[in-house]
């Protein structure tokens, strides 16, 4: 690195030219002089100026005009003396450019910079870091701060400069206009934070484009004019950011051997753990990434002498030129700095953050600093009872259903079933206290009216405190019109776990069954009533890949979700198998959130999750009359049918379990209290169906599911686009449905004639 030799800091403070008239924002005029001593001015038109609403007064000749990123540069000259007159729109108003000051920072290696709202020991910091690690010689910092609001921040600034024990030449440009983008709030706010989690539900503040993010991009030609064009080398990142450590050479070096003079800088967004309180946030808080996030920000480096004459100075890019990719630069940006909230989990999910080893080390060594670090965990150690394996549902009204899909489960290897339950009519919860008496289940009554939540989140936050929880080492969040369809071995667990013994994790995506054309309501089999679904490779509609997941009870996440557990312990996600129904590992962006499969990750070689979300058409009316047991504010209506009802294909791989699981079937009904209660359950049901049927409105919708129309769309989902689901099969014409269908059939609508239920 070279030498600091001069460790005198000289701060110049200079104000932006700026005119507001008609509409049109004047950013900036600088003046200079070129080669042949012809004076020009140089003026910057903050984004929205019409062309056609500016002109200049006699005498001055326009010699450039470009738009860069939504505003005007005009590049206008002159042979006279005097002041500049400009028209915008009506009015006549008279410039006096601020003079180019090319000389003051000719051949340093320069940082630019936008400063907003950072204070003044952030910014000593970054300076000293860039100057004594990096060989910076000069600054040219943008202060954001609306004029005589921030007085104390020049104050202090020039007090640590006066005692720094580096050298720099810092030129601080004060707006004299709003530059931020003039629809959003403070960038300080957490909407702002790119990884702020919430955004829907937060209570923002109004736009305030004096400190909302950054909406200027032509500051930076308005930086190179009046001060960077001579400089040797010219970095750009904010007062948040901080190259990261090289031994080898510097960054303003590397630019001046660049080929085309311009190297890409890439930025890590960075945060603290915790920070400790009454402390100031500090770069040195930083020490955590977020795992999933690998997305980088842009920032550029340039050696004017080297770069293309034509090039353009933007926010992330240089325009008209090519970097040198093999001298790309790295930094980290510390996001507690750009957007200052106490609480971290405010600006980034907290279990997304893992410690990073070189912002620890360089935390540790560099600032002498002692930050908090996340806790340190470890799988939780296997107990005398956790090779059991259970199953946490929810349900209501369900009770025909109820001995099948037990036995079934019963059947591959699940030992434990915690069923919550709320306003059943139907006996499901007399048949289910029946079979906890009996030693095959446990059963709850959903506590959602006292908690707020919905019925589903509700029994999960209470399951995460059961026993039986606790005590099993493997989990699954199930429906009871979603039976785990093995395909290995006999079809069992056991089966699952020895093909796939690393894993801890195994999403078992949807395969969407439909009615198979079955009308009426019979105590049968589901397994065996309902073998048509839709085909593997089924983007559509958005629930088609809906996955559900089994996974150990070990510590990785916090509490049991619907579609995957949650609440990730991020210390531990070097842990976590994950793996699909074909056993290929998930990525790391799916770890947090994801609740449904892609074209990349859906498998179903190993296991897949049949969901027989409408059954006969008879029972669905029945399912309607319930409501959703999660979604309890959402109709099932002709839409809900149309988007699960898939009778696309044939599958019959569940029947390889029919032997255990009538035999498990049997040895449940063998007892004459369930069986009675079931046939109870059974009376139930086809009494409610034929109440239903007897009401115009039901007899109705009855009549449109069984429909042939229907028949025929539950074979055709492939062949229509997204937002057919959405709007419902009322919006496909007849002419469409009277086609016989290809591959080259395809249907759809806007986003507009897509209306939910």
């Amino acid at each position: 690195m070279p030498s600091q030799v001069n460790l005198i800091c000289k701060l110049t403070e200079r104000r932006l030219v700026s005119i507001q008239s008609c509409g049109i924002t004047l950013l900036d005029a600088v003046e200079n002089t070129d080669e042949k001593g012809v004076r020009q001015v140089s003026l910057f038109f903050g984004a929205g100026a019409n062309p056609e609403r500016i002109s200049f007064a006699k005498g001055w000749k326009i010699v450039v005009t470009r738009s860069v990123s939504g505003g005007l540069w005009y590049v206008v000259e002159t042979s006279t003396a005097g002041p500049l007159e400009l028209h915008l729109g009506s009015e006549s108003v008279e410039v006096d450019p601020a003079n180019a000051e090319l000389d003051l920072l000719s051949a340093a290696n320069a940082m630019v910079a936008i400063r907003n709202g950072e204070d003044a020991d952030t910014v000593l910091t970054w300076l000293k870091y860039h100057c004594t690690s990096h060989g910076m010689t000069a600054a040219v910092i943008l202060n954001r701060a609306k004029p005589d609001t921030d007085e104390n921040f020049l104050t202090t600034l020039k007090k640590g400069l006066k005692k720094a024990e580096f050298g720099c030449d810092v030129v601080v440009i004060d707006a004299a206009v709003p530059l931020g983008q003039p629809d959003l709030p403070p960038d300080a706010h957490p909407y702002c934070a790119p990884a702020a989690p919430g955004k829907d539900r937060m209570v923002v503040p109004a736009p305030d484009p004096w400190s909302s993010p950054f909406g200027t991009p032509l500051f930076y030609e308005i930086a190179r004019a009046r001060h960077l064009a001579k400089a040797r080398a010219i970095a750009n990142i904010d007062v948040s950011d901080l190259l990261l450590e090289d031994e080898a050479k510097n960054i303003f070096d590397r630019a001046d051997e660049a080929a085309s003079g311009v190297i890409s800088i890439l930025g890590t967004q960075c945060y603290p753990w915790r920070i400790r309180k009454d402390k100031p946030i500090h770069f040195a808080d930083h020490i955590c990434i977020q795992f999933d996030n690998d997305s980088k920000v842009k920032k550029w480096c340039i050696a004017p002498a080297r770069a293309p004459e034509k090039s353009v100075w933007r926010a992330v890019r240089i325009g008209n030129a090519a970097p040198d990719e093999t001298q790309i630069t790295r930094f980290n940006r510390f996001m507690a700095l750009r957007h200052p909230e106490r609480s971290v989990s405010k600006i980034v999910p907290k279990s997304s953050l893992i410690e990073q080893r070189y912002l620890l080390k360089f935390s540790q060594n560099y600032f002498k600093h002692k930050p908090v670090r996340a806790p340190k965990l470890s799988l939780e150690p296997p107990i005398s009872q956790r090779d059991r394996s259970v199953i946490v549902t929810t349900m209501k009204n369900e009770g025909p259903f109820i001995l099948e899909w037990l036995a079934y489960h019963r059947a591959i290897g699940f030992s434990d079933f915690l069923v919550y339950t709320n306003d059943c009519t139907d006996g499901t919860d007399t048949l289910l206290d029946l079979l906890q008496a009996k030693g095959f289940l446990q059963h709850r009554a959903n506590p959602f009216r006292l908690t707020g939540l919905k019925p589903q989140h509700a029994a999960l936050q209470a399951a995460e405190k059961e026993s039986v929880i606790q005590n099993a080492k493997w989990v699954a969040c199930i429906d009871v019109d979603e039976y785990i369809n093995i395909k290995v071995g006999a079809g069992t667990l056991d089966d699952l776990f020895a093909v796939i013994p690393d894993a801890n994790m195994i999403s078992m995506t949807w395969r969407l069954f439909g009615n198979a054309d079955i009308h009426t309501y019979a105590d049968r089999f589901i397994t065996e009533q309902f073998t048509r679904c839709a085909p593997e490779l089924a983007r559509k509609p958005h629930q088609a890949w809906g996955f559900k997941t089994l996974f150990q009870n070990s510590g990785l996440f916090k509490k049991l979700g619907v579609h995957r557990p949650k609440g990730l312990n991020a210390q531990l996600v070097d842990q976590i198998n994950w793996v699909n129904g074909s056993g290929t590992p998930l990525p790391r962006n799916h770890y947090r959130n994801a609740w449904r499969s892609t074209v990349e990750t859906y498998g179903y070689d190993l296991v897949s999750l049949n969901h027989y979300a409408v059954r006969s058409a008879e029972s669905f009316l029945v399912k309607r009359d319930r409501g959703r047991v999660n979604h309890v504010d959402r109709d099932q209506g002709l839409a809900y049918w149309f988007r699960m009802n898939n009778n696309a294909e044939l599958d019959h791989s569940i029947a390889s379990k029919s032997k255990t699981l009538m035999s498990e079937y049997d040895a449940i009904l063998a007892d004459e209290q369930i069986a009675s209660m079931h046939f109870d359950c059974v009376k139930m049901h086809q009494e409610k169906i034929r109440e239903l049927l007897g009401s115009t409105h039901y007899a109705e919708f009855y009549a449109a599911l069984t429909s042939q129309r229907l028949e025929k769309l539950s074979k055709m989902h492939a062949h229509f686009g997204a937002n057919v689901f959405l709007a419902g099969p009322d919006v496909i014409p007849d002419e469409i449905l009277s086609q016989d269908p290809d591959e080259n059939l395809f249907f759809t609508v806007s986003k507009r004639e897509a209306t939910h239920e």
